[in-house]
């Protein structure tokens, strides 16, 4: 059976599962069933590119894949653009398959063999299918059940990139937040990630509301602090407990201060930040970047809590000192706090477009990208115009990142890997397939599927004042 048949037996399956009265005739098969689907979402992008995407000569492609793929209408292009959306479905549909046996907690055993996990962990649907939340959607039902929490916790490399995830503009951020915070309230699971999930989460500790979600930054406040008195004989890393300490004092010492402090006081500090941030400014401007990070962050310490739109400049302006000082990892920390100050969440020009060039520097190329896709978002929404010239650096980046990320490019590398040193070059079809998306119409297309910005945003100067 082809891929082209696969794929359309795996949505039948899933259409059956999808159903009380269709799903135990399909469970008698459980075990065959669930083992064929985490295959096949393991494997099919690379049969797709070696038996398809990549073939050199389009004369040796079958020809009924291609007149399915383009309806006898289109060239290589055309097919391998069909081509990656068409892959794309069957690897989620694929997951889709596991996930109708994992909500009833079934087979979660056999689904959460480690080597399976990792490679969930890293599906994604793409830019072609951005409906799909794929493997995270997956790791999210197994996070519900005691076994699926066990077996991902073992897991460093599957929590890095919950991590991760939670700390992007990505439409499926609010489902790595609730992996990790599902992971952190479990009193089993919970000491096995603390360590790698808190520098991530304290970046996250004001955000408001995700899409419908409420309170977020309140719910992962709680989960890293409701036992912060007794949890330092637990954690050994020092910069874990310094992360902690800082939120406890920031979110619950700080607060208890400012909710007694008498508003003359507050309005006092306010005035003082704005001197002291444009000092900071000044010294940005002559190029004395050290000095103007420690005067953001002089800001920052007094900058009252309620005055959000004040410390979203203050972040984003000392995410940029970051970059420039080639820290990336603070320059992202920052951006992030920025972003989730923001209304609504990651809608801040500036700080999309530091994170992006901060994920760039880290090779972090998905989280780079979508980052872009939406401080381009942000520049068309904030003009009235509907013929928007998109700025030329980030159409750049996203160009550099989409390469980057095309869904093909490990099955890419792996086969290019199997070659002898001069057939070493990228095959004209699969070069055209990527460069064939990488065009205005295509990026507009993909800013226009993001679903967090509404309304009309403004797009600040290239350094907030």
């Amino acid at each position: 059976m082809s891929w082209v048949e696969q794929r359309v037996a795996i949505r039948a399956l899933g259409h059956l599962a999808s159903y009380e009265r269709t799903f135990a005739p399909l469970a008698v098969y459980e075990d065959e069933v669930v083992t064929l689907a985490m295959n096949l979402a393991s494997s099919c992008l690379e049969e797709v590119y070696s038996m398809f995407v990549g073939v050199k000569d389009r004369r040796k492609r079958l020809k009924y894949h291609c007149d399915l793929l383009t309806r006898g209408v289109g060239g290589v292009e055309t097919e391998n653009r069909k081509a990656e959306e068409w892959a794309s479905q069957l690897q989620c549909w694929s997951i889709h398959l596991l996930n109708c046996f994992a909500v009833k907690e079934r087979s979660i055993t056999l689904i959460c063999k480690q080597e399976f996990l990792k490679e969930l962990s890293e599906m994604w649907g793409g830019l072609v299918n951005h409906s799909s939340p794929a493997g995270v959607g997956l790791i999210r039902i197994l996070c519900y059940s005691k076994v699926g929490r066990e077996n991902i916790s073992k897991s460093r490399y599957v929590v890095e990139n919950l991590c991760k995830l939670s700390r992007s503009s990505d439409d499926w951020q609010y489902m790595g937040i609730d992996c990790l915070l599902l992971l952190l309230n479990d009193p089993n699971t919970r000491y096995k990630v603390i360590e790698i999930a808190t520098s991530h989460l304290v970046d996250l500790i004001e955000l408001r509301n995700l899409g419908n979600r409420r309170n977020v930054g309140e719910a992962i406040t709680k989960a890293l602090v409701y036992d912060y008195k007794h949890m330092n004989s637990k954690i050994k890393n020092a910069d874990v407990r310094r992360a902690l300490e800082e939120t406890w004092d920031f979110k619950i010492e700080r607060r208890k201060k400012e909710q007694i402090t008498c508003n003359e006081k507050l309005e006092g500090k306010r005035v003082m930040v704005k001197l002291i941030k444009q000092q900071a400014n000044h010294k940005f401007m002559v190029g004395e970047i050290e000095e103007a990070l420690l005067k953001y962050s002089e800001a920052l310490e007094i900058c009252p809590l309620r005055h959000r739109t004040e410390r979203i400049v203050l972040y984003s302006n000392r995410a940029r000192c970051n970059l420039l000082l080639r820290d990336p990892d603070s320059a992202i920390s920052d951006a992030t706090r920025a972003l989730c100050l923001s209304s609504p969440p990651n809608s801040h020009a500036n700080s999309l477009w530091t994170r992006s060039q901060a994920y760039d520097m880290k090779g972090m190329a998905k989280e780079s990208l979508m980052d872009c896709i939406l401080f381009v978002n942000v520049c068309i929404r904030s003009k009235a115009d509907d013929r928007v010239k998109l700025p030329y650096y980030a159409v750049r980046m996203i160009s550099k990142q989409m390469d980057s990320t095309w869904l093909f490019r490990a099955a890419q590398l792996k086969a290019l890997s199997k070659q002898p040193e001069k057939a070493k070059e990228p095959s004209e079809n699969s070069k055209s397939s990527t460069r064939g998306h990488v065009n205005a119409e295509t990026i507009r297309t993909q800013v226009q599927n993001k679903s967090y910005i509404s309304g009309q945003l403004m797009l600040h100067n290239s350094h907030d004042q």
